[in-house]
């Protein structure tokens, strides 16, 4: 339904808007209609004296009857909540209107507001019942419009936010007795031509991180493969973005849980260590935190906590493009929660299986009273034991945000983080006896490999300050930069081989010697992204250089400890002497230069090329031998370049060629320095979005190739060579967001072909690469009753399927598929939710392999109560 003739409207913006008295002479009628027809923002702001209020509330937007010229009085408030059973956004000559459907749109008061290119307004007393917690989003509806979303912000307010592509849209508020609340959108392409406001008139500038309404899965625009929001379906590369509800829902508290539902595989070492998963086959530590390298934070602090996690982005393939060296697998961006213009509490405790709890809060809001000044605070404690004999795991996390509106352009954030993992170290069992037959029969599962005693504590700190500041509509400046401070302890003793009596494993002890270890790592980010155009070719480009510094320093000891009967383990039994000692320092440096070009061919073809080099450095310091000491350098070139073409407004077809590099340290036989192994990926595939936006689903065909993999020199056993070459190839299909109201769906399938292609060792050639299997599914669903005697209650299922994998590069073993079973009760009631999470409920054995000797078997059945409050 459109506008069919014009009327008399009172538009934003909102800024010195007047309000009209109900008693109002026809000279201040008249002299309003002429201020909101100019459609332009006020730059005298009234005083509160000046103002003229109504009888009900100056809070609230004047509107226009549906295809009337009489101005309406406005509505008186509620108590009572309104319900918006659907939402419509139908295209008019000017942009779109969208429609709040509802028989009692005369209740309905609005508060507007404009944050930087968003018109945003809250509405008292109304709710989206769809669903419980549902919400509407629509992306790129005409040009000029990005992104419209109506969500409940919570259990009585409904808020719209309608996201311009260059700026603010105009908005004019309509009643509409037959149909409900109507908002005619102006599109900001529709407007491009008027004049442009001064510095001084621009709207204050809103850099928030860009995240699902509450109740979503769907979330249509990703930072990590481009370094701006860009819609998932313009990226030429597969990403999937996971939203904080989904991981919720499923009562996520690692970040394996999380990825679960999007086919991320857990890699081979213990996942009671730190955040490694496998990619595309590929074994990825690559850790991104709010766009900035945060590797330590991966594979060396300990797992995780998601207390402060918005969403995760997960970007398949290589990405060294636009951050340097890193495993070709893919990268994960940690995208945190930040700072709320309006206060927040959430508290929560959970109960379950294991002895575990965690407790955790949420709180936000303005420090001050013009909104300039934001926190957020988000604190968790995690505690709990295992089937694995006395392993405990306590984590603690503390992590607040500040934001200051410097000015109308100018933003700048600080952000901190705390965290504490105090825990006895895990590892696993060996293959025989496991999932290899044993002469002695099953080990135990419960036994631990280690002893009495064994720490792997790790405490880090993180520090770091995101500015942004926009020259204009078209041109930007970020500046980033992390410190992040880790030391950590693991004295402990590890399991080597089984023995011949296939009952006993060998064992040696590690201790660290003096001060804990210490990883300190650096991050900064400085990139300009502009908007122009060369004749009719758009560009978006991003140009940027950054830096990493990386210094790892330990001094630690072996010895070797008596083994140990699997069978009837006795601990505590005294080491040998020393057999061994390292004590050095390790600094790894990285300077990198990109340019990235977004360039729109047409209106549905946009070309992405990009191109990225790295100085590089590895440094050793070896103090207790000074021929110990080595120094290596060197340099790579990363491209890119993808394809998307949009046949219709709802389908993507994408092609893409990029790269990466990781450095390799060391020498040859002949003291030859090694060429770096390099990341080769071609990708194409199908993006669509079904249902108005509310699904996405993304199908890709891909290639990659690792080459220059150090492998043993066959004619120098203590020496490698740069001559290794492993090759993954597949299919890998996503789907995630809404199906009907009230259902929403997160599933993935992936089959993938990993094998080694080139390797010193000939009978390793065509082997399949460790911990990937062939084919691995997912499904997480989740229904709510919106309405009725059930409305507020939920229910989620999950299933995952990972098939046989191959326990080493010799393929000597393999472990077996599984099939896991989750479920899931939820119920609302008001600012209440209560959640039963059922885990493993088939409560199958499945294991992940490193090697012949170890092997580690994942929890069994689990179950966790938890109950939530928030206002």
């Amino acid at each position: 339904m459109s506008i069919t003739k014009p009327i008399s409207v009172y538009a934003i913006p909102v800024l010195g808007q007047e309000i009209l008295n109900n008693n109002a002479s026809e000279q201040q009628l008249s002299s309003q209609k002429t201020l909101t027809r100019a459609i332009e923002t006020i730059t005298k702001i009234r005083s509160l004296s000046e103002l003229q209020f109504a009888k009900s509330s100056a809070a609230y937007l004047l509107r226009t009857p549906r295809n009337q010229n009489s101005v309406s009085q406005i509505s008186q408030a509620t108590t009572n909540v309104v319900s918006v059973t659907d939402v419509k956004v139908n295209t008019t000559d000017k942009g779109i209107e969208i429609i709040l459907v509802t028989t009692n749109s005369q209740q309905l008061s609005v508060s507007p507001k404009i944050e930087g290119n968003s018109y945003i307004v809250n509405i008292p007393n109304a709710q989206l019942q769809l669903a419980s917690g549902e919400s509407f989003q629509q992306s790129k509806p005409v040009a000029g419009i990005a992104l419209v979303t109506v969500a409940n912000a919570n259990p009585n307010t409904l808020r719209v936010t309608v996201v311009g592509e260059t700026g603010a849209p105009v908005v004019e508020l309509f009643d509409s007795q037959t149909e409900g609340l109507v908002f005619g959108v102006t599109s900001t392409a529709s407007t491009a031509q008027q004049p442009t406001p001064t510095p001084e008139e621009q709207p204050p500038i809103e850099l928030e991180v860009i995240a699902a309404p509450e109740g979503s899965y769907n979330v249509p625009d990703a930072t990590t493969a481009t370094k701006t929001p860009t819609p998932v379906r313009d990226i030429p590369q597969s990403i999937q973005v996971v939203p904080r509800q989904s991981w919720q829902d499923q009562g996520a508290v690692n970040t394996i849980d999380a990825l679960r539902s999007v086919g991320v595989v857990q890699a081979s070492n213990s996942p009671t260590n730190g955040d490694v998963f496998t990619i595309r086959g590929f074994q990825t530590s690559n850790i991104l935190r709010n766009g900035l390298k945060d590797y330590t934070a991966g594979a060396v602090s300990g797992q995780s906590q998601l207390a402060n996690i918005e969403r995760l982005e997960v970007l398949r393939g290589p990405a060294s493009v636009l951050y340097g060296q890193g495993n070709p697998g893919g990268t994960i961006n940690f995208v945190t929660k930040q700072p709320l213009s309006e206060p927040y509490f959430a508290t929560s405790m959970t109960f379950g299986s294991y002895s575990f709890y965690q407790p955790t809060l949420d709180i936000s809001g303005p420090l001050n009273y013009d909104k300039t000044l934001l926190y957020r605070l988000n604190a968790s404690y995690i505690s709990t034991e295992s089937f694995v004999d006395f392993f405990y795991n306590q984590r603690y996390l503390i992590a607040p945000v500040f934001s200051w509106q410097i000015s109308k352009n100018t933003k700048l954030t600080f952000e901190g983080e705390f965290r504490d993992q105090q825990q006895a170290h895990r590892t696993g069992l060996p293959a025989v006896g496991t999932v290899l037959p044993n002469r002695n029969g099953k080990i135990p599962l419960n036994v631990n490999t280690l002893d009495e005693g064994a720490t792997n504590n790790r405490r880090s700190m993180l520090l770091g300050y995101n500015f942004e500041h926009r020259f204009s509509d078209n041109w930007s400046l970020v500046n980033a930069f992390n410190i992040r401070s880790l030391r950590y302890r693991t004295d402990t003793a590890n399991p080597s081989s089984l023995r011949a009596d296939q009952r006993s494993v060998n064992r040696t002890r590690q201790d660290y010697i003096g001060a804990p270890a210490a990883d300190d790592e650096y991050a900064l980010d400085n990139h300009v992204v502009g908007k122009f155009k060369t004749g009719s070719l758009g560009h978006e480009l991003v140009a940027d250089f950054d830096l990493y510094r990386d210094i790892v320093q330990f001094d630690q000891t072996m010895r070797f400890l008596a083994p140990l009967d699997l069978f009837n383990p006795v601990y505590g039994q005294p080491p040998s002497g020393i057999v061994s000692r390292i004590n050095q320092k390790t600094k790894n440096d990285q300077l990198g230069f990109y340019v990235q070009d977004i360039v729109s061919l047409t209106n549905n073809l946009n070309l992405v090329l990009g191109g990225r080099g790295d100085f590089v450095d590895n440094k050793v310091t070896n103090f207790l031998r000074a021929n110990g000491n080595q120094s290596q350098s060197d340099f790579a070139f990363s491209p890119r370049v993808g394809f998307v073409y949009k046949p219709i407004p709802p389908v993507s077809l994408y092609a893409s060629y990029s790269e990466s590099f990781f450095q390799n340290i060391g020498t040859t036989f002949e003291g030859n320095l090694f060429e770096p192994s390099r990341g080769t990926q071609y990708e194409v595939g199908v993006k669509a979005d079904f249902f108005s936006g509310k699904l996405s689903s993304t199908l890709a065909l891909y290639q990659l190739t690792q080459s220059n993999i150090l492998t043993t020199d066959p004619n120098h056993l203590n020496y490698s060579i740069a001559t290794g070459e492993q090759r993954s190839r597949g299919i890998e299909l996503n789907v995630t967001g809404k199906i009907l109201p009230g259902w929403n769906v997160i599933a993935s399938y992936a089959y993938t072909d990993g094998q080694v292609t080139k390797d010193s060792n000939l009978s390793t050639i065509g082997n399949q690469l460790v911990n990937v299997p062939e084919n691995s599914a997912s499904l997480w669903t989740t229904y709510t009753f919106a309405k009725g005697n059930l409305q507020g209650l939920g229910f989620g299922l999950g299933l995952f399927y990972v098939g046989d994998r191959q326990g080493d590069l010799s393929n000597s073993f393999s472990v077996p598929s599984y099939l896991r079973l989750d479920a899931a009760v939820y119920y609302r009631l008001d600012r209440l939710r209560f959640a039963l999470n059922l885990k493993n409920l088939s409560d199958v054995q499945y294991f992940t392999a490193r090697n012949i000797n170890l092997v580690y078997p994942e929890d069994s059945f689990i179950v966790e109560g938890t109950v939530s409050w928030e206002f």
